[in-house]
């Protein structure tokens, strides 16, 4: 009889099993507070920051982070208001995320990096480049969102986001999951119960009110994409998206390259809106391609 073959992912503690790497917490001054933020730091070479999205956590990252610290040192991090970081009680608008992450960079000592944002994190990484253009090297937007700030999108997210965390049953942080991806067998247990621990912190249903506010078009239309700020990014900036992404077509892509001075576009196939998760391989090589050796990914 054949033994059972082990499977290509086994849970996160298992990605992270032979890295070197340390998880700690960073007080991080935001305003007249002050946010204790969890960070995950690993490997060497370049600054790599990676910013996952909205409601995420660092983990988002759990497939990548091997691959990636074999060519940068890269820091996730959990957003203000998200994962295990503190949860204070203020509109978490993208002004807002995007001092917290200057401000964590200037905390861990990192004076320009990489940045690499999913989603919610790639709307940030823009503001960021666009309003600290010396904090940035070069920008990757993986599945930004939403560019053209369809109502009809703005709805599901909120809804969605909200009805998990205000229930965090199997059933409906389920369904938050599997709304990522494209391969909807490929969401675990694992992934699931992690949702719900998060979204069973106390003040949980007030912070993710907090980030939803992004998803009003009253408080979205201060920090909505606009080429009045858009085109201020001028660092190289790469666009990763995905043929399935339930939050925007590559008609939203062109946008983006209509506006960005200095963008280009790739597409990972086969995949939703984590492509970080469903195409390892394929999300690492465009990495490489495009932060260290400065070329198209093909």
């Amino acid at each position: 009889m054949s033994a059972t073959p082990i499977p290509e992912h086994v849970s996160i503690w298992g990605e992270l099993a032979d890295l070197d790497h340390t998880l700690s917490h960073v007080d991080v001054p935001l305003g007249d507070t002050t946010v204790r933020t969890r960070v995950l730091q690993a490997g060497s070479g370049p600054e790599l920051v990676l910013l996952h999205g909205t409601g995420g956590h660092l983990e988002a990252y759990a497939r990548d982070l091997a691959g990636l610290a074999a060519d940068f040192h890269v820091t996730a991090y959990d957003m203000v208001g998200h994962g295990w970081s503190d949860l204070p009680d203020r509109p978490y608008t993208i002004d807002v995320l995007s001092e917290h992450l200057v401000s964590l960079l200037d905390m861990l000592g990192i004076e320009r990096a990489h940045l690499s944002g999913e989603s919610l994190g790639g709307w940030v990484v823009a503001w960021t480049a666009a309003h600290h253009p010396g904090r940035v090297d070069r920008l990757v937007l993986n599945t930004p969102g939403n560019i053209a700030n369809k109502p009809e999108v703005m709805a599901r997210m909120r809804d969605s986001t909200m009805a998990a965390v205000q229930d965090p049953s199997d059933e409906t942080v389920r369904k938050r999951v599997e709304f990522l991806f494209h391969h909807k067998e490929m969401v675990t247990d694992e992934l699931v119960n992690l949702r719900r621990q998060v979204y069973s912190r106390p003040g949980f249903v007030q912070a993710i009110t907090n980030t939803l506010v992004l998803q009003d078009p009253e408080v979205r239309k201060d920090f909505t994409w606009d080429p009045s700020w858009v085109s201020k990014v001028t660092t190289p900036t790469l666009l990763l998206w995905t043929d399935n992404d339930p939050t925007g077509g590559l008609d939203e892509a062109e946008v983006l390259l209509g506006w960005l001075p200095d963008a280009r576009l790739h597409v990972i196939t086969d995949a939703g809106h984590w492509p970080q998760w469903e195409k390892v391989d394929a999300y690492l090589e465009t990495h490489r391609t495009w932060l260290i050796d400065g070329k198209d990914p093909v």
